[in-house]
Order: structure tokens, then sequence, then C-alpha cells
């Protein structure tokens, strides 16, 4: 009997071994994060429930206090992939760089304004303050700004006066009643909104007036194609983790109560609001409509011009990874 145990302890410990040798040799994916970012909920519930290693990659997450550090992070070779808009990649793609781009996102909110706000359309603005965190490049400044145009043969621009701002200002001058209107960060408006504040138009909505597609991811994650080339398979491994961990957070109110600690939510209501509009900017599986994209990069062109993106005024050939 002494030995029987000893043998399957023998073993046991062999396959532990193993395994951990195993986990050793798993291509690392390092992703350059925001320290309380709404990115770490999806790599947090990849990590934590082991979608990574059983897709044979190892996910590690290093934090950064700004999206300027971490575009630096994974230009000097730091780390292997961040979140952006996928205008900024056709901007770098169109400059010669090896970006590639995977979808992860389509939550880019709205315009809001205080509960009492009379405003019934982006018109009753004329004469307000709009605050927007995003500056005046900001993409869902110059949707409605295209949109105020169109409906209304209103040049939003002119006719408001724009209060640039970080997003917690833009935040705080809202819910004061400082600005007439607010254009802020997904997160963020989630928070206004489980403050009491009304959404006056969504982004989503004006991009269909506009004969866009609202479904058309703008957040993805980035990776250098040289990064792919030295790691076969990885790209698709982790977009299989990141499907999963998707479908996760949309169906599982348990997998919500198990990020709770890192959302930041100061109450329920805004925890729920989150988790809501999260769930509402989850895009459908496969690859991007490279013509709605093309669509929505030419409208980007038009408004931002070449300080926005670049010489991209057409989309760059292979800037999404083929997922199909």
């Amino acid at each position: 009997m002494l030995n029987r145990v000893t043998g399957a302890l023998a073993a046991l410990v062999t396959l532990w071994s193993a395994a951990a040798a195993w986990a050793e040799d798993l291509p690392r994916l390092r992703a350059a994060v925001l320290q309380l970012g709404t990115v770490t909920w999806e790599l947090t519930t990849i990590m934590e429930n082991g979608l990574d290693t059983a897709h044979g990659f190892e996910l590690v997450l290093s934090p950064f206090a700004d999206n300027g550090a971490t575009r630096v992070a994974v230009e000097g070779g730091e780390a292997d992939m961040m979140v952006v808009d996928w205008i900024w990649v056709a901007r770098q793609r169109a400059a010669g760089r090896d970006y590639i781009a995977i979808p992860y996102s389509r939550a880019v909110g709205g315009l809001v304004v205080p509960p009492d706000s009379p405003a019934q359309t982006l018109k009753d603005l004329a004469g307000k303050k709009i605050g927007i965190a995003g500056g005046p490049l900001d993409k869902s400044w110059l949707v409605l700004r295209a949109y105020a145009a169109r409906e209304y043969g209103m040049d939003l621009a002119a006719e408001t006066e724009q209060v640039y701002g970080a997003p917690p200002l833009i935040f705080k001058a809202g819910l004061s009643g400082e600005t007439g209107g607010a254009i802020n960060f997904w997160h963020f408006l989630a928070k206004m909104k489980a403050a009491g504040m009304r959404e006056l138009i969504s982004v989503a909505d004006a991009s269909a007036a506009l004969g866009l597609d609202p479904d058309t991811p703008l957040l993805s994650y980035v990776l250098k194609e040289s990064f792919l080339a030295e790691n076969p398979g990885i790209a698709e491994a982790f977009y299989a983790a990141s499907r999963e961990a998707k479908a996760m957070l949309l169906d599982s109110d348990a997998a919500w109560e198990a990020i709770r600690p890192i959302m930041n939510a100061a109450n329920d209501a805004e925890f729920e609001r989150l988790r809501d509009d999260y769930r509402a900017g989850i895009p459908a599986p496969g690859n991007v409509d490279a013509e709605a994209a093309d669509r929505f990069l030419a409208l980007m062109a038009e408004l931002g011009g070449e300080e926005l993106v670049g010489r991209a005024t057409t989309l760059p050939a292979g800037l999404f990874l083929d997922l199909e």
C-alpha cells in the first residue's frame, strides 16, 4: 500500500511539474493597459477563467498611467498589444508601419444633457456649451457634427461653445450643469446616465442616419505584424479567448460580480449601467465589413483631415486580422 501511495504521489508531482513546464513554454502576450481601464475587465475575465492557457498562450497585463504610455510601450517593444481605435491603426499603416487590428468594441457613446434640460435635439443646444472629452478630433464629436449638418443644416461647432477637458472634468461639468451637454468616453457617459443625465442622441443613431454602419467596431486590439510572425497563431488564439470572455460577460451576471472590484463603480446604479452599456458595445463575431469601415474612414478624413487620419483616406489593405 505504501508503495502504491508513494507511486501515486510521484505521478502527481510529475504531472504538476509537466504542467508547470508546459505553462512556462507558452508564448506570452503582454497587454499594455490603463491602470483603471475598462479593457482590463475582459482581459481579467480571460485570465481568471484560464481562457488564455486553454488556447495556448499566457496573457500578461502591463499597467500604464495613460494612453500615450501604452502606445510608447508597444512601439518600443515593452508590450505586444494595446487597445486603440482603428482610425489610428489606419493612419499608422498608411505611414508604412505594420500594426494590425482585432475587433474589440463598438461602444462609442453619445451626447448627454442634464435631467432638467428642455433640449430634445442637437438643434436645441444652439448657444450652449458642450463639454467634449476627446478634443476637437473626437470621433463622436465629428459624427454628431456631420449629423447636425445633415438633419438640421446646423454647424454644431459654430453654433455652440466647445469646452474640452479630461474625462473626469467633463463628467463633473456635465453633472453640475456647467455645460448644456456632454460627450465623454463611454464608461464616463454610463456613470453620467446612472446619475440621472439623459442621452439626447447616441452616436449609433447618428451614424445610421448618415448611412454608416453602427455595428462597425471602432475600438480594436492592436498588435504588430512582426510580433505575429514570431508567434504564429497567437492572434487567432487570442481572438478565440476574447470571444469566449465576451460571451461570458454578455450572458452571465456572475462574470460581472467577479470583476466588480476592478470596475470602480460607486454604487449599484453605476455598476448596472456600466455592465449594460458594455454588453451593448460587444460586436458580432467575424470579420469587420471593410466597405462599412471605409465609409467611416472617409467621413473622418473629410471632417478631421490629415491631422486625424494622416494619409489614410481609404482603408489600408490588411488593416484588420482575417478572422475566417
